[in-house]
C-alpha cells in the first residue's frame, strides 16, 4: 500500500488505461473470432445445399448465386447446432459401417485379385466379393486395355502385355480409375463416359453417388440393372472407391503371377491373390457354347471329321494350361512375398459347397463375411436347373458344375487331356479312360482339395 501511494498519480492512471485496454482488446478478439466462426459455418453450410443438388442446378446456382446476407446473432448456437449435426453424422456413418462389416472393426484396406481365365466360374465368384457392401467391386477393367492395345501371343509381346496389365492394375486398386480414360473408345469427355464395360456387374458404379441421373440421347452401353443411370462420372467412382473399406477386381486377362510381384510388395497395397482353376474339359465345353464362331473348327473336327485339327489350336490350349499350371506352382512354393498372399480355389469346389469356400476366401483375405453375401448365395445358387443362361450368375451349382460331361465328345475330352495333363495333375482332375466313364456319374473325376492350396 506504500508502495502504491508513493506512486504519481499519472502512473496510476497511465496502469489503470491499460489494463482496460487489454480487456477491450481481448474483448475484441473474441468477436472477431465469433464472426469468423460464423462465416466458416455459413460457408459450410452453403457447401452442404451444394452437395445435394443435382450437377446441373449446381451449375444454375453458381451463376446466379447472391452472396448471404450475415446474421446479426446466434453465433454460438449455429456453432452448437452445427457441431450436434456433425455428432449425429458421425453416429449414423458409424452404423454403416457395423452394418456392412460386421459388428467387429472392418480392418485394414485390403485389395483382392480375383484371377481366372474364361469360362472359369469367374463372374460367379466374383458376385461374393461384388455383393459386400464395403468392398468397391470392379469387373474386367483391363478388357478395355486388351481392345486398344494389340499384343501377339508368346514371346516378348506376351511379356509386353503382360507389364501394361499389372501397370494398369495397380494404378486401378489405388483408386486411379482416370488410368483408363486412355483406353476407353470413344474417349470419355469431362471424364464422363457410356462406355464402361460391363458397368452394371459392379455394384459400386450403379449406386449413389455414382449413379447420376440419365441424360437424354446418351446411349448407355453397358447400363445397370436395376436402376437407370447417366453416363458413369470416373471422378464420382473414383472418390466412392477412395471411400469404400476394401477394393476388389476380377480380370482372366492376368496368367503369369510372377509378374505380380512389384505390385503385391508396393507398401501401399495389402493385396491378397485368389487364382480360380476349373477343369479344361469343362472350360472348353463351356467356351465352345460361349464362343461359338471360334470353335467352329473343334465343333466339325468332333462331329463330324470333316475338317482337320489344327495344330495351332491345340498348341494354344496346351499354352493356355500351362501358364495356369506354373503360375500356381509358383503360389504353392510360398516365395516370400507371396506367403500369405496366394489362394488356389476350385470352381468345382465352390460350387458344391459356395457358402463354405466363400468364408474360407473371406477369413484367407481377412474380411467379415456379411450377412448381404450369404443371401446372395442362398439366392443365386438354387435357381431352377434349366434357369441358367451362358453368361448368368444364377445357378443351380450342385448340378451345374458336372454337367458339360454330358455335352462334350470323348474325343474332345482327350485332346485336352493330352494337352493339360501336368494341370490336371496338379489341380486333382481325374482322366476319363472311356466315353462310359466320362458320362458316368458315379465316376467322380475331382479329387478331394489339398489344404496346402490356401496359403
Amino acid at each position: 500500500m506504500e508502495i502504491r501511494r508513493a506512486l504519481p498519480h499519472d502512473f496510476r492512471e497511465l496502469l489503470h488505461c491499460l489494463k482496460m485496454r487489454s480487456k477491450y482488446a481481448v474483448l475484441l478478439v473474441f468477436v472477431v473470432g465469433l464472426v469468423i466462426i460464423e462465416k466458416e459455418n455459413n460457408f459450410i453450410s452453403r457447401v452442404s445445399d451444394k452437395l445435394k443438388q443435382s450437377p446441373q442446378a449446381l451449375v444454375e446456382a453458381n451463376s446466379t448465386e447472391a452472396s448471404p446476407a450475415p446474421a446479426e446473432n446466434g453465433s454460438l448456437a449455429s456453432l452448437r447446432e452445427l457441431d450436434a449435426a456433425f455428432s449425429q453424422l458421425r453416429s449414423h456413418l458409424r452404423n454403416i459401417t457395423l452394418q456392412l462389416a460386421g459388428d467387429g472393426d472392418p480392418g485394414p484396406r485390403r485389395h483382392v485379385l480375383l484371377m481366372a481365365t474364361t469360362r472359369t466360374g469367374s463372374s460367379f465368384v466374383g458376385e461374393f466379393f461384388n455383393q459386400q457392401g464395403s468392398i468397391f467391386y470392379l469387373f474386367e477393367p483391363l478388357w478395355h486395355i486388351e481392345r486398344m492395345v494389340t499384343f501377339e501371343p508368346g514371346g516378348a509381346n506376351a511379356v509386353g502385355s503382360a507389364l501394361v496389365y499389372r501397370d494398369v492394375l495397380k494404378q486401378l486398386l489405388l483408386c486411379d480409375l482416370y488410368i483408363l480414360e486412355s483406353f476407353i473408345s470413344p474417349a470419355p469427355e469431362g471424364h464422363l463416359t457410356p462406355f464402361m464395360f460391363r458397368r452394371g456387374s459392379s455394384r459400386s458404379l450403379c449406386e449413389e453417388p455414382v449413379c447420376t441421373p440419365s441424360a437424354k440421347k446418351v446411349f448407355e452401353k453397358y447400363h445397370c440393372k436395376n436402376r437407370r443411370c447417366g453416363p458413369l462420372n470416373i471422378t464420382l467412382a473414383a472418390e466412392a472407391c477412395r471411400r469404400k473399406q476394401h477394393v476388389a477386381l476380377k480380370t482372366v486377362r492376368i496368367r503369369q503371377l510372377e509378374f505380380l510381384q512389384p505390385l503385391v510388395e508396393d507398401p501401399r497395397l495389402d493385396v491378397r491373390i485368389i487364382q480360380l482353376v476349373r477343369d479344361p474339359r469343362a472350360v472348353l465345353a463351356s467356351r465352345m457354347v460361349a464362343f461359338s464362331g471360334k470353335y467352329e473348327t473343334w465343333k466339325k473336327w468332333a462331329s463330324e471329321g470333316e475338317a482337320p485339327l489344327r495344330e495351332e489350336e491345340v498348341q494354344r490350349l496346351r499354352g493356355n494350361c500351362e501358364s495356369i499350371r506354373l503360375s500356381a506352382e509358383l503360389g504353392l512354393r510360398r516365395p516370400g512375398w507371396l506367403r500369405g498372399r496366394y489362394m488356389l480355389v476350385r470352381y468345382e469346389d465352390v460350387a458344391r459347397a459356395p457358402l463354405q469356400k466363400a468364408e474360407e476366401m473371406y477369413r484367407f483375405a481377412g474380411l467379415p463375411l456379411t450377412p448381404q453375401v450369404e443371401e446372395w448365395i442362398s439366392k443365386n445358387t438354387q435357381a431352377p436347373r434349366d434357369g441358367s443362361g451362358v453368361y448368368s450368375t444364377r445357378k443351380n451349382s450342385s448340378e451345374q458344375f458336372e454337367k458339360w460331361r454330358f455335352s462334350i465328345p470323348f474325343k474332345l475330352a482327350q485332346v485336352v487331356q493330352d494337352a493339360c495333363a501336368p494341370a490336371m495333375h496338379l489341380f486333382g482332375y481325374k482322366l476319363a479312360s472311356s466315353p462310359a466313364a466320362l458320362a458316368n456319374r458315379s465316376f467322380s473325376l475331382l479329387e478331394e482339395a489339398q489344404p496346402s492350396w490356401v496359403t
